[in-house]
């Protein structure tokens, strides 16, 4: 397998990374301070969703350098998979925080405290421009979809700490204590659907499913498109990691020289990567009838398919 990464554009998102990581570490502290002088659920569930986003900017991190380890002789496929493991792990804690806030917000909704919204509306407007910054930085770092997921994080916690300001808003004009706790209810509904979304990326991954956007029947399609393949079957195309797809199969070719066959492979290998970002394919050529076209595991020739008949 051939990786190819830009280690100055590493190294730049590298420490994008690392000094969005401080400043959501020094975030959260001041969430936790002033919800818990405020008595706000809602920033407290804000300091909740900033540490997701701090893991899942850990989880970045850690993707970038793994992705720079070349394969060795035991890791062939490198260290791609670490990362997703990492990040099942860390999906598994969003669900549990998200289910924390409910509780904490069914308790405090029975019973509704007093919440000093000025204080709790001057500290999500610092994470409003906190988590704006970091986003910007973000996109202008890196194209990588491990980056976009980053991104999308950071997005997400600037609408929820926005969502905030406007609730301690509503709260000093009304004397409604219990909009923090139906804040709370949404911010942890947020970070409950981001959490499931991880989850089902991260098992499929890891269950070696086809790649989410990709249908089979239009890989085979595109395949069968090219000039010399007679047949496709055996058809397998999973991740190795959230940024990795390979495929593997058998195509029915004529009885042809190799160098014939080697434009074939060529013009197959050019499609999966322009249309389906494929990279690393495993493609075994035949030219004799296939007994079973799925699973296929022995090719027979056709005088001994006559024969068996």
């Amino acid at each position: 397998m051939h990786m190819h990464t830009s280690h100055g554009g590493g190294e730049r998102t590298s420490r994008v990374l690392r000094s969005s990581l401080a400043v959501t570490l020094v975030y959260i502290v001041l969430l936790v301070i002033a919800g818990i002088r405020a008595h706000s659920l809602a920033l407290l569930s804000e300091a909740g969703h900033n540490l997701s986003d701090f893991f899942a900017l850990l989880l970045s991190l850690g993707a970038v350098y793994l992705q720079s380890r070349p394969p060795s002789a035991t890791k062939t496929y490198g260290y791609h998979r670490a990362g997703v493991l990492a990040a099942l792990m860390n999906a598994v804690s969003l669900v549990a925080v998200s289910f924390f806030i409910f509780y904490e917000a069914f308790r405090r909704l029975q019973n509704p405290a007093p919440v000093k919204a000025g204080l709790m509306m001057i500290v999500a407007a610092i994470g409003v421009v906190m988590n704006g910054a970091i986003a910007l930085l973000l996109y202008r770092s890196n194209r990588d979809v491990n980056i976009r997921s980053a991104l999308l994080h950071e997005i997400g916690d600037t609408l929820s700490t926005a969502a905030v300001i406007v609730g301690g808003w509503v709260i000093l004009g009304t004397g409604q204590y219990w909009i923090d706790s139906a804040l709370s209810f949404g911010i942890g509904a947020l970070i409950l659907w981001s959490g499931f979304g991880i989850v089902r990326e991260t098992l499929n991954i890891l269950l070696e499913g086809t790649p989410r956007g990709i249908k089979l029947e239009i890989v085979e399609a595109a395949m069968r498109e090219i000039e010399g393949v007679n047949d496709v079957h055996d058809l397998h195309v999973w991740s190795i990691g959230s940024e990795t797809r390979a495929l593997s199969c058998h195509i029915s070719i004529a009885d042809i020289p190799p160098s014939v066959s080697e434009r074939i492979l060529r013009d197959v290998k050019e499609r999966l990567h322009h249309d389906f970002r494929i990279d690393h394919t495993t493609i075994q050529f035949e030219h004799e009838v296939c007994e079973v076209a799925h699973g296929c595991v022995i090719p027979v020739s056709e005088e001994l398919h006559q024969h068996k008949h």
